[in-house]
């Protein structure tokens, strides 16, 4: 039987672009690939999020504005034995040049929605951010 997980990924836009995260080798699971901003939920899914922004961006929410919200998607991964319940979440930011990444990460990029196809991304990314485009 799988594991099930609840988290939230926050997609962060300005001027047209996403962030998208490369995951470091610090993090427990999908190490070295692209994601969001994401992470288990331990309140409510909307007071997750804003955590989550803080802890791995150090934005403000002030800095933020909430765009929209996503039905949640569901993968399974039966390599991790899991099953992810994402909550996905698309906020604008205010001014990008604030961000400034955690240990989570080793790397960002700002990628046109249609590149996300282009990259090596945790398990749902885009089906999640499609839940959430405006």
């Amino acid at each position: 039987m799988l594991q099930v997980n609840h988290v939230v990924t926050c997609f962060l836009e300005s001027e047209g672009k996403i962030l998208i995260l490369l995951r470091s080798d610090k993090v427990g699971t999908y190490r070295s690939k692209w994601g969001g901003v994401t992470g288990f939920i331990e309140s409510t899914p909307d007071s997750q999020a804003h955590t989550e922004i803080q802890e791995e961006t150090r934005l403000q929410p002030s800095d933020v504005v909430l765009m929209n919200t996503g039905d949640p998607v569901t993968i399974e991964d039966k390599e991790l034995d899991r099953k992810w319940v994402v909550h996905p979440y698309l906020f604008h930011v205010k001014n990008a040049s604030k961000i400034e990444i955690d240990w989570e990460h080793r790397e960002m990029k700002w990628v046109l929605p249609e590149e996300l196809d282009s990259y090596d991304t945790v398990p749902g990314l885009k089906e999640a951010y499609l839940r959430v485009r405006g």
